[in-house]
């Protein structure tokens, strides 16, 4: 019986991240890369958005013990999916991240709802910003699909600042001065578990080597109000 990491929850909610190394094996990262090479097409796009409803392999893997076990031992049983991201970093597609903390979500329909917004619209999917609270219960998973090294453009974390809530941009550029900067480096199959509100950012890449990874977001349930998950 294959015995799949599990988060830390004291380390966890202290920090705000994890690095499960080995969450995947080489099987489940060959089917991923196929995956998103179905979607991709002669594209080679760097990134893509709406994959849990762009690719049933992806769909699946989203509810798997790989992705969802790890899910639900920090968020609980009512855990579910509800958005999957994929981006690269290469020589031709290199990008450097600005310290920021994940504030949208994607949901089925603009519905205006007091203490929702600003709204937006990313790849045909309209995304809002929801109180903080609903980012407080929902985590995501980052599936590495390549080594990620410091020269790769590895995320950088400031740990315990999604204890903070919502911070504005002077609160933001406080931290980045002050606080210490951690590396979150990256093999091939490890998982970062995150808190959205988690401060993070991550460098122009120096290798010439992919730096893949599947983002996967999951939530405790449904939205507290009369929206929906997108892709739910």
């Amino acid at each position: 019986m294959t015995i799949r990491p599990r988060v830390c929850s004291t380390r966890f909610e202290r920090d705000g991240f994890e690095l499960l190394p080995s969450a995947i094996d080489a099987s489940q990262v060959t089917l991923l890369l196929e995956a998103i090479a179905e979607i991709q097409g002669q594209s080679g796009k760097a990134g893509m958005r709406n994959l849990l409803s762009r690719s049933a392999k992806i769909h699946s893997f989203a509810f798997s013990d790989s992705s969802l076990g790890i899910a639900r031992s920090v968020i609980g049983v009512d855990a579910k999916p509800v958005r999957a991201i994929y981006f690269d970093k290469t020589p031709t597609a290199n990008w450097y991240v600005t310290w920021h903390q994940d504030l949208t979500i994607p949901v089925s329909e603009k519905i205006d709802t007091p203490g929702w917004g600003p709204w937006s619209v990313k790849d045909g999917v309209t995304h809002v910003q929801p109180p903080a609270a609903v980012l407080n219960n929902m985590i995501s998973l980052r599936f590495h699909l390549d080594d990620c090294a410091l020269e790769n453009g590895a995320i950088k974390f400031i740990a315990g600042t999604h204890l903070g809530g919502v911070l504005s941009a002077v609160e933001i550029a406080q931290r980045r001065d002050s606080a210490e900067h951690l590396v979150c480096a990256a093999e091939l199959g490890d998982v970062i578990v995150m808190r959205p509100l988690i401060l993070h950012s991550s460098s122009i890449s120096t290798s010439p080597d992919h730096r893949r990874v599947l983002h996967i977001e999951y939530a405790a349930g449904d939205l507290p109000t009369v929206l929906h998950w997108a892709e739910a």
